[in-house]
């Protein structure tokens, strides 16, 4: 019989997650706000549903074997909305007995203040968002001791790639469109970067391999590169020179009155001033995952960007994305 899986979010990381899942063989389930979702395989089953709805979730994850928590709600309404909504996951996959995997981020650690950061680094967040990460990560792993789910988490440093509408939209994508990419900080900072592919892969790993459960791993990541140095391969896949624009605190504050998103990079500035490297070995050694190779993956990305764009001119074209 096969397995069957839920992933709660239809995101980057969820369909990356649903992808490798049906790469696996898993009969696979997801579940987002509209019901709709464009470049899954055909096996996929989408499903409108409100994941703040715990009664809802127990009921479309009946019969799982796992459940992934890729759904999270705006960045700037992180404080108020994300631990009910975990809550309501957390609770469908106890009810079901289902193991719970959640995609999880760094916040929790603070400021490494250049220390590689690993999965058993001590947790000190200085920050508003990093504080909810903390508090969140500790609820699962709190009801994974206690018994009443069975749980892993999944971390990863800053994410790009296919699907991605954060980082690859500010600081990749503008590349292609003849306009500045947009970065943070300071540019000659060594800073580690997921492919949310290889972040996915993780996840799955995590839900079909009994030894992650009760456990934190890293995703797969390729040897930290400045941010100087990620332009120059964007550059190198086109072939041009790419304009640069640098935000500091100062600006992000002044963007921040008009737009939320940009006023919560604030307290998270320090990502991008100092070194932030991730010793993700932990992983590729017990479940033999490799980082995609940094030149691939931006090509990739490279070339999803450009599907983007044409098809935001309306010019026909195979497939679909999901913006």
């Amino acid at each position: 019989m096969t397995e069957y899986h839920v992933v709660f979010g239809t995101g980057p990381l969820g369909k990356w997650t649903a992808r490798e899942l049906v790469r696996l063989g898993k009969q696979v389930r997801v579940i987002n706000r509209t019901g709709r979702a464009d470049n899954l395989p055909d096996s996929v089953e989408i499903v409108a549903s409100d994941a703040y709805d715990a009664n809802r979730n127990i009921e479309l994850t009946k019969g799982a074997v796992a459940v992934y928590q890729c759904a999270q709600p705006h960045y700037h309404e992180w404080v108020d909305k994300f631990i009910p909504l975990q809550n309501a996951i957390l609770e469908a996959a106890s009810a079901n007995d289902a193991k719970l995997i959640v995609g999880d981020n760094l916040y929790m650690y603070g400021d490494p203040h250049g220390q590689i950061i690993r999965e058993d680094s001590p947790l000190s967040p200085d920050s508003q968002k990093g504080k909810v990460r903390a508090q969140m990560a500790q609820a699962v792993m709190e009801a994974h001791e206690k018994g009443k789910v069975r749980a892993a988490i999944g971390r990863a440093s800053d994410f790009f790639g296919p699907e991605d509408t954060g980082l690859t939209s500010y600081a990749i994508l503008p590349a292609l469109q003849g306009k500045p990419v947009n970065l943070l900080g300071r540019l000659d900072q060594p800073h580690t970067f997921t492919y949310v592919a290889d972040f996915g892969k993780l996840l799955a790993a995590l839900g079909t391999r009994d030894e992650a459960i009760g456990q934190v791993w890293f995703a797969p990541s390729n040897a930290p590169i400045t941010q100087a140095e990620l332009v120059g391969m964007i550059e190198g896949q086109l072939g041009v020179r790419v304009k640069r624009r640098v935000g500091s605190k100062f600006a992000l504050r002044m963007v921040g009155l008009f737009n939320p998103e940009a006023r919560e990079l604030v307290e998270m500035l320090f990502l991008w001033t100092g070194p932030y490297v991730i010793d993700s070995r932990k992983a590729e050694r017990a479940f033999g995952l490799q980082p995609t190779p940094m030149k691939d993956a931006i090509r990739s990305t490279v070339d999803w960007c450009r599907e983007v764009i044409v098809h935001r001119r309306g010019t026909p074209r195979s497939g679909s994305v999901d913006k």
